[in-house]
């Protein structure tokens, strides 16, 4: 009884983390997030695409995002696709490139090959240090390419490199993950409204 106890309150511990992340969210990243959907919205419309890079779980998320975007993410909301790419799903290109080059330019690389003007890059990182994804958004701004980064921590050194930025706070990966969840599927549901349900917009 007293290690089922135990382990009770690590549930308990852990589930008030992610809800704490969650909470500061609401409080003080709100507006970084509206500004995000304001800005994919914009790029969407003027006929731009999305194009996502990250690490690890960072990539998972890319996929995730860019499925929602492409298929739907509401099923009340019939639509047309929104036009998005994860650059981390080629395993060909990622594996000889890092191979011949190294890792640090896989996702520039790509978004200087797929990008155009117009388009717009989401960079996702819990650390905000990912050296790869760094390139990427600086190979962004060369091709005329808007940036958002959703980032943990305090943001790291890619806080100031993009045009917009959700930081996630905290140490925890875990924590950070579960919360940049939330933002990307809160910035799918908007993008959706700003863009196919009349009058959403502001």
């Amino acid at each position: 009884m007293e290690r089922a106890n135990q382990w009770h309150h690590e549930v308990l511990e852990q589930l008030e983390q992610s809800a704490e992340v969650m909470r500061h969210l609401a409080s003080e990243g709100s507006e970084a997030i509206l500004a995000a959907a304001d800005l994919l919205a914009a790029r969407v419309r003027a006929g731009g695409k999305v194009l996502l890079c990250g690490n690890g779980g960072s990539a998972a998320d890319c996929q995730h995002m860019a499925a929602e975007l492409v298929g739907r993410l509401s099923k009340a909301l019939d639509r047309p696709a929104i036009p998005a790419l994860a650059l981390t799903t080629d395993t060909s290109f990622l594996t000889a490139f890092a191979n011949d080059f190294g890792f640090e330019g896989v996702f520039a690389r790509q978004v200087q090959a797929l990008g155009k003007p117009g388009d717009i890059l989401v960079g996702i990182s819990t650390s905000g240090h990912s050296a790869n994804v760094v390139r990427a958004v600086e190979q962004a701004h060369r091709s005329g390419i808007h940036t958002v980064g959703l980032l943990g921590n305090d943001g790291g050194i890619l806080a100031p490199l993009v045009d917009v930025r959700i930081v996630v706070p905290g140490p925890n990966t875990q924590r950070i993950q579960e919360g940049m969840l939330a933002v990307e599927h809160i910035l799918c549901y908007l993008v959706e409204r700003y863009l196919f349900q009349e009058g959403r917009h502001p």
